[in-house]
């Protein structure tokens, strides 16, 4: 047992989806997986194991924000054998073209956040997405029809940022959407040689200041799963 995932070994497949929100992974259990099994409640971060399609898949909440997912990817990884790690969520739009209900694929992530800052000594570190997995990713979605936007998003250390107009000097350069964990997934999965991939529904946009309601996230958000499930 880890220090924060209360499953033994075993319990935890090889392919995991990550949702920030715990209640958000006991909806993907019950909703796609065949006999899902609880296998962590310590903190409430509850955890699944079940099979889609005959292929035995995990699904676990990680928290907000990149220490939060940094310290359960960590665990899932050295003491689980976790090999590939999906995180599906939520953004924010940054760009016009990029609208609400949209299923983004970050192939990169810049970040205001620190950690890697400190890691590198100052230096900038460039997290990046699996090219294996994110390739998957493309083709599953053009086999369900599934129209996608990808290119570099933003983890966020803030969620409620001082200048509301901090977003536009992102914007200028390209980046598709803001959230909150990517980087610190990729980072922890490049360090042990693991494949990571952030899959994201827009359910707002600081462009517009539209937002999706929570009813409608729900089916929303059935379009980044069916790609995500298929990547087991």
């Amino acid at each position: 047992m880890s220090v924060h995932i209360g499953a033994k070994k075993g319990d935890i497949a090889e392919t995991i989806l990550l949702p920030g929100d715990p209640l958000r992974a006991k909806w993907i259990a019950e909703t796609f997986l065949e006999n899902p099994v609880c296998f962590n409640k310590i903190r409430g971060m509850l955890g699944y194991t079940g099979t889609y399609k005959g292929k035995k898949v995990s699904t676990m909440g990680t928290g907000m924000g990149v220490p939060s997912i940094s310290i359960y990817a960590n665990e899932l990884i050295t003491e689980f054998g976790v090999k590939n790690l999906i995180r599906v969520g939520s953004a924010g739009s940054y760009q016009k073209h990029v609208k609400i209900r949209d299923v983004v694929l970050a192939m990169a992530a810049s970040s205001t956040s620190g950690v890697n800052e400190l890691r590198f000594g100052g230096a900038d570190y460039a997290p990046t997405a699996d090219f294996e997995l994110f390739i998957k990713a493309v083709n599953s979605a053009k086999s369900k029809n599934i129209p996608i936007k990808a290119g570099n998003v933003l983890s966020s250390d803030e969620f409620y940022e001082d200048n509301s107009e901090a977003y536009k000097k992102w914007s200028k350069f390209g980046v598709l959407c803001v959230e909150m964990e990517a980087a610190g997934l990729y980072t922890v999965a490049a360090k042990h040689n693991v494949s990571a991939l952030s899959i994201l529904t827009i359910s707002d946009s600081l462009v517009t200041k539209e937002r999706i309601t929570s009813k409608d996230r729900e089916t929303t958000f059935r379009s980044m799963m069916e790609i995500a499930l298929e990547l087991a």
